[in-house]
């Protein structure tokens, strides 16, 4: 799959996509359901298949926050996206000068004489330009008069009226209901990242752990999870997939002061530093807790680890 972040950029043999629009975070069902349409289309007429995303997420430009509100940073979100069969992604670069378009120009100077899209596939609610006033009424009427079509795609709904969406998904993870997220995303909610040199405590307790910061990544709730760890190459394929037990969160006891995701791997012997692990999570087992002397904080993770096995091995 080829990324671009500049409309200036694109080659004509990635002009005249079939063209699949929004934010994409988490890539969840609804999202891929989008993308789905847009693949149908692009297979018919015989065209590319194309994804438009912006980078930054425009909310991180207009609301900046110390923590991510991501699901899926910008790399993981791009293998997700390619994974779907994707030819090209325009991750549009968003900034002032973007963020102050109008509609109107957005069609003319991005679709329409940069991408020279052949049709586009957006959600009912998708807004663009400066102060939002395109609509998709607006891609309708501009579509046209410059010849692209414009197939409004209706949301995917999870249990009754309750639509599959990113917000959703952040709420559940924030909330400690992983199975809710996954359910939503058709897959484990899971993060990536170099496991780091800790205190390695757990080492003398029996119970070492692979450390890991949560960068660019919305923080779940702070707890004990049953977690699945794949072991990922240089190329992010799997290597080795291992059940086990992680806590993420600032450690009451030692107090650490950034919140750090430690994770056990049952079974495991081996060096994990500076090696890549993808993190699935399961369950949520427990909130964090504060223990009055280190064989009480054992015992309890015996009880966690036990837990998550019987939970995990009851987990496709």
């Amino acid at each position: 799959m080829r990324i671009f972040r500049h409309v200036s950029d694109v080659t004509d043999a990635y002009k005249g996509a079939i063209v699949a629009v929004g934010n994409f975070d988490g890539v969840h069902r609804g999202h891929q359901a989008l993308i789905g349409e847009a693949r149908r289309m692009a297979e018919e007429r015989g065209a590319p298949l194309a994804v438009l995303a912006f980078e930054p997420h425009p909310q991180e430009y207009f609301r900046p926050s110390p923590e991510s509100f991501r699901l899926t940073p910008f790399t993981v979100k791009a293998r997700l996206i390619e994974s779907l069969g994707v030819d090209v992604l325009y991750a549009l670069h968003f900034d002032a000068a973007l963020a102050e378009k109008s509609a109107e120009d957005f069609i003319m100077d991005d679709l329409v004489n940069g991408l020279a899209i052949g049709a586009i596939v957006v959600g009912a609610d998708f807004r663009f330009g400066k102060g939002r006033a395109g609509n998709v009424a607006m891609l309708a009427y501009m579509g046209e008069m410059e010849g692209f079509g414009v197939t409004v795609f209706e949301p995917v709904l999870d249990h009754g009226d309750d639509k599959v969406s990113s917000t959703e998904i952040r709420t559940a993870l924030k909330d400690g209901k992983p199975e809710i997220a996954a359910r939503l995303l058709g897959r484990p909610w899971s993060i990536e990242g170099k496991v780091e040199h800790g205190d390695k405590r757990g080492r003398t307790i029996g119970y070492p752990t692979a450390n890991m910061r949560l960068i660019d990544s919305i923080q779940p709730a702070y707890g004990i999870y049953a977690v699945r760890a794949h072991i990922l190459d240089a190329q992010h394929k799997i290597v080795e997939t291992h059940n086990g037990v992680a806590s993420f969160g600032i450690r009451p006891m030692f107090e650490t002061p950034t919140p750090m995701l430690e994770t056990f791997l049952f079974d495991f012997a081996g060096d994990l530093y500076d090696k890549h692990l993808a993190i699935d999570f399961i369950a949520y087992l427990r909130p964090e807790a504060k223990f009055d002397a280190l064989d009480v904080l054992i015992a309890q993770m015996n009880k966690d680890s036990e837990t998550a096995r019987t939970i995990l091995r009851q987990t496709p």
